[in-house]
């Protein structure tokens, strides 16, 4: 972190929580958030190129559309909690119109990804594309109450609904029977998504809809043996011991337990606050590096080799949405472990993940914490998890 960016200290040497407050609104405003408005924008074809090097030139033209639908939500989002903005207004419409007119199939199905004119390359295979899109049309909604926003946000959501038991159909390339897993990813999304949508589907489903992925976050992928969230569990919720049954996503399980203390607030459940902050510790103080510093990409939770050849690498979604989780617990609770696991991720964050050269901030560092890829954006790195924990760390911690 450069020295004009370093939050104010107190007496006992520890950042101050309404520093560290303004310290990541900078961020956001200065420096995030303004990155994608200069370089991210296909003014020949519409949508936004998320292929981006260090400096923010272009270096593929392929647009995936989990990220084009994050991008749009991202801006509208700030857009309607920060500061309207016109051209931020201008930017999320600008993908959207894009997404609206290229991104889906006949049954209503989000590609996974198209050229740059908007030709589809990738099929429908994953949910998360219907996911963000959901994400994006209802916050333009809110930006701009259009019923056409509305009813694409209301139809993907009802389709993800439908196809949440078997999302990937008959794009999975596994063998029906053998060995069926469910898995943590969109009942994840699901405890997010659900708030999201509450302006548009009303308290009444929100409020019938909370209980089931509580249910399953908590419960189902909630493994009492070692205390963590499993990334995958037999149909019937049981273990399974495979590389998949075996695996933990630290970042998943972390920022799960973000979605759910907001869950818990709303329905003022202490108890589940206090379980959702207790698997947030234990996930973060077993996945912690011990000897480099750092949260592990991936881990088996018995201790047995990965499958996953990237599973000691260090990715700045992991991190900064650990800070939200940190954030939040701290506010709920006082808890000085709380504090101090926010100290320390938010040093070892700053310090590695920070780019005070050309903006933004890297996604990629080997296990040592040293940059492995130099990029801002690619198939996988978008406009989403920097803006939204900035956001979330900074609203959080300006009123502790």
């Amino acid at each position: 972190m450069s020295e004009t960016m370093a939050p104010a200290t107190t007496s006992t040497g520890v950042h101050s929580w309404q520093s560290y407050a303004q310290l990541y609104k900078n961020e956001l405003t200065n420096n995030i958030l303004p990155f994608w408005l200069n370089h991210s924008k296909d003014e020949e074809n519409g949508g936004f190129f998320t292929c981006l090097t260090r400096e923010g030139a272009v270096y593929d033209t392929d647009k995936f559309m989990w990220l084009q639908g994050r991008q749009v939500w991202a801006f509208s989002f700030m857009y309607n909690h920060v500061q309207q903005k016109p051209e931020w207004l201008e930017l999320a419409l600008h993908g959207a119109k894009f997404m609206e007119k290229h991104g889906r199939d006949a049954q209503g199905n989000w590609y996974f990804s198209l050229t740059a004119e908007g030709k589809p390359l990738v099929q429908p295979y994953n949910i998360f594309s219907d996911c963000f899109a959901t994400m994006a049309f209802a916050s333009l909604s809110k930006a701009i109450p259009n019923p056409a926003y509305q009813e694409i946000a209301t139809k993907t959501f009802e389709n993800i609904l439908a196809r949440q038991h078997n999302w990937k159909g008959s794009y999975s390339k596994a063998f029906l029977g053998t060995r069926p897993l469910k898995n943590f990813s969109l009942p994840m999304i699901l405890c997010n998504l659900a708030l999201e949508l509450e302006h548009i589907i009303g308290s009444h489903q929100v409020d019938a809809l909370i209980p089931q992925v509580v249910n399953d976050v908590m419960n189902v992928f909630y493994h009492q043996e070692t205390g963590l969230i499993l990334e995958n569990v037999h149909a019937d919720g049981s273990f399974s011991n495979s590389y998949e049954g075996r695996l933990l996503n630290p970042g998943h399980a972390i920022e799960a337990m973000w979605f759910i203390m907001d869950i818990a607030v709303r329905t003022n459940d202490k108890p589940l606050i206090d379980k959702a902050i207790a698997i947030m510790l234990h996930t973060l103080e077993h996945a912690w590096d011990k000897e480099y510093g750092g949260i592990f990409y991936f881990m088996d939770v018995l201790g047995h080799p990965p499958q996953q050849l990237e599973w000691d690498q260090k990715l700045w979604w992991v991190h900064v949405e650990t800070l939200v989780a940190l954030a939040k617990a701290y506010k709920l609770t006082g808890s000085s472990t709380c504090a101090e696991w926010f100290h320390k991720v938010h040093n070892y964050t700053w310090k590695h993940f920070k780019d005070d050269a050309y903006g933004e901030w890297f996604g990629y560092l080997n296990r040592q914490g040293e940059v492995l890829l130099p990029l801002k954006g690619g198939k996988w790195k978008g406009c989403f998890h920097m803006p939204r924990a900035m956001y979330q760390v900074w609203k959080t911690l300006e009123t502790v």
